[in-house]
């Protein structure tokens, strides 16, 4: 697949995308937090406490109550923060990193934090829905970097993105391509790896958050589809 490391593309109305960048931080803080505590039992219990199961979510499991942290519909948002291992947090802040400051950039800070957690909400209640008896926590801001992908791809179709392709080969293609080419990777892998370990439907859901409201949460003056922006 084709790992992204650059684009290239100016902000045009902030000094920094500091949500974006607070959001990997907080990851990233917390993901170290599990590190440093050295007790892989309890984190364990962490996750499956703060990430979104399925069936304790529509009751029909319950969690022992040294395990339970959180109430079931907060981990529909606590899940997005949490990540499996530091490789599944790299590579969702990776893409956080390259797309993420754009975004933000066409909506503003708090309308682009407001359309992560949508974003990732979506995601976590589609795969709830087509699994509602799995007892697997899910746990990562897939779903949420999914919808914001989704939006990249509207706002800046055309960009050529430099990256690692097949994790190794350097090339830099227009983001249509490269994303589009990731987006149908995630549908097929849906359909045929359906009760896999990745939430491949949450991925979906994200995807189709972000495509929905990227009109609506957008500044007035920017274009989608690298058209010309209307005055």
């Amino acid at each position: 697949m084709f790992i992204p490391l650059h684009d290239g593309v100016p902000l045009r109305f902030m000094r920094a995308p500091y949500v974006t960048y607070a959001l990997i931080c907080v990851c990233v803080g917390v993901q170290s937090l599990l590190f440093l505590r050295g007790d892989p039992g309890g984190d364990i219990a962490l996750l499956a406490g703060f990430g979104m199961i399925p069936s304790v979510l529509f009751g029909q499991a319950h969690l022992p109550p040294e395990i339970a942290q959180a109430p079931a519909w907060l981990t529909l948002f606590s899940n997005i923060l949490l990540h499996a291992g530091f490789a599944h947090l790299v590579g969702n802040m990776l893409f956080l990193w390259v797309f993420g400051d754009n975004v933000e950039d066409a909506m503003g800070h708090w309308r682009f934090l407001l359309f992560f957690f949508i974003c990732g909400l979506s995601g976590s209640l589609t795969h709830a829905l087509l699994h509602p008896d799995s007892e697997q926590p899910l746990i990562g801001a897939s779903g949420a970097i999914s919808g914001v992908i989704a939006s990249y791809l509207m706002l800046h179709p055309r960009v050529r993105i430099w990256g690692l392709a097949f994790k190794w080969i350097p090339l830099r293609i227009p983001a249509v391509y490269a994303l589009g080419a990731w987006i149908l990777f995630q549908i097929v892998s849906a359909f045929l790896d359906p009760k896999g370990a990745v939430g491949w439907w949450a991925h979906l859901g994200g995807l189709g958050a972000g495509a929905a409201l990227t009109p609506l949460f957008i500044h007035r003056g920017v274009a989608l589809f690298s058209r010309v922006a209307r005055g």
